[in-house]
């Protein structure tokens, strides 16, 4: 990878870093007043008012955690909500649901508000401190240099240290930026998730329903087989039996018919021999063994019907069933692309790490891709599921559609 494919993609990182880190601000902010209205609540509980303003702070604690639970999913995070939990008093007291929501609020209220104004903060700075050498002179005599408030400028090396200065808040957004993001979702990851054992009921009925989409998928997959086989490669065969037997009894009385059914006994043994490759090709894509992933997704891409641009960071290689999956949702993919979209250019990015294989297929076309018009995303999506991986598709009218899918790779 180039060092400017390096440092695009790191500076888009930081990008979606600062906005999950400034998106965290609209739930923390809020997120103290109902730490206060919940303190509120506990202090005046035994004159009585606290039992009025606890089913109102209990509501407005549910309420928030609902809304980060749907602004991590937004941005990636996956969390599985678990069932409402109670808002009367005495059962939310013994409700595990409540008192998770509640750890998770303290810690988002505090630690997630000083990483949230961070996220808002450095960009800022960075954005000031950089340009200052531009336009040093027009501000005030006495004004501060950095944006930190820290000395003044007064010649030309005073303003490019100031330039300085904000390279570094620079370095600090790209370094730090995703690990911040990270820390400031860590709660809610862990605390706003159903808890152990709504967790496995939970999981027994998604293993339930992906055991059940795989087992479609696999009968799907052997129609289709079956289906190239008998249509394709055995009535070429069966062509090429007759053939053969024509031209056998026709070799004594007319050598050259019988040469011209050998020859279309040989045409069409080749026509079954390049369908049976397609069917195996089908099966699993002999260019996953030679290429690997990453130059079988090259190869899509040229392939394809609408310019295309790949970016493949897969530095292991993963299961073959995950390989193969991610190459059928790709080349799917791009073949929707190409009949539905009315694109102009598309991309894939193909990304492994912590053990999963992320995709994400983008183009510039008409939007309002739709599962059930036959546009093959169902059986994209029962393969997916069928490897216990998600996938997200964000298709509006009018365009862009990205389709997101997450592999674990040694499924």
């Amino acid at each position: 990878m180039s060092v400017r494919e390096t440092a695009v993609r790191s500076l888009r990182a930081a990008r979606a870093a600062m906005g999950q880190l400034v998106g965290g601000l609209g739930t923390a902010f809020p997120g103290l007043g109902v730490l206060v209205l919940l303190a509120a609540a506990a202090v005046t509980a035994p004159v009585g008012v606290g039992l009025l303003l606890a089913p109102l702070a209990l509501r407005a604690l549910h309420g928030l955690a609902r809304r980060e639970r749907a602004r991590l999913n937004r941005r990636g995070v996956e969390i599985v909500p678990p069932d409402p939990p109670p808002t009367r008093l005495r059962p939310a007291l013994a409700d595990p649901t409540t008192r998770r929501e509640l750890g998770w609020l303290v810690r988002h209220a505090t630690g997630g508000f000083l990483l949230g104004l961070l996220g808002f903060l450095l960009p800022l700075f960075a954005f000031r401190d950089t340009t200052f050498p531009l336009w040093w002179r027009l501000g005030p005599e006495e004004a501060t240099t950095t944006s930190v408030g820290v000395g003044t400028a007064h010649t030309w090396l005073d303003a490019l240290a100031a330039l300085l200065l904000g390279v570094g808040w620079i370095a600090i957004v790209v370094g730090l930026g995703p690990g911040m993001a990270r820390l400031q979702a860590a709660p809610a990851r862990r605390l706003l998730a159903a808890g152990p054992d709504t967790d496995l009921s939970l999981r027994v009925a998604e293993l339930t329903a992906t055991r059940a989409a795989a087992l479609d998928a696999h009968a799907t997959e052997l129609r289709r087989i079956e289906r190239s086989l008998h249509d394709g490669a055995q009535n070429r065969l069966v062509s090429v039996t007759v053939l053969l037997g024509a031209a056998r009894r026709m070799a004594a009385r007319d050598p050259a018919g019988a040469d011209e059914l050998l020859e279309r006994a040989q045409s069409a043994a080749e026509q079954a021999l390049a369908e049976l490759r397609s069917v195996a090709r089908g099966i699993l894509p002999p260019v996953l063994a030679d290429r690997g992933l990453a130059g079988a997704l090259s190869g899509l891409a040229a392939d394809s019907g609408v310019p295309c641009r790949v970016e493949a960071d897969v530095p292991e290689r993963c299961a073959a069933s995950v390989e193969a999956t991610a190459y059928f949702v790709v080349a799917e993919a791009l073949t929707n692309i190409a009949k539905h979209s009315g694109a102009g250019r598309a991309s894939v990015t193909a990304r492994a790490r912590g053990g999963r294989l992320r995709l994400r297929i983008e183009d510039d076309g008409r939007g309002g891709a739709d599962e059930d018009g036959g546009s093959g995303l169902t059986g994209i999506r029962r393969r997916v599921a069928a490897l216990d991986g998600t996938l997200r598709l964000t298709s509006p009218p009018g365009g862009p559609t990205a389709l997101e899918v997450d592999l674990p790779c040694g499924a």
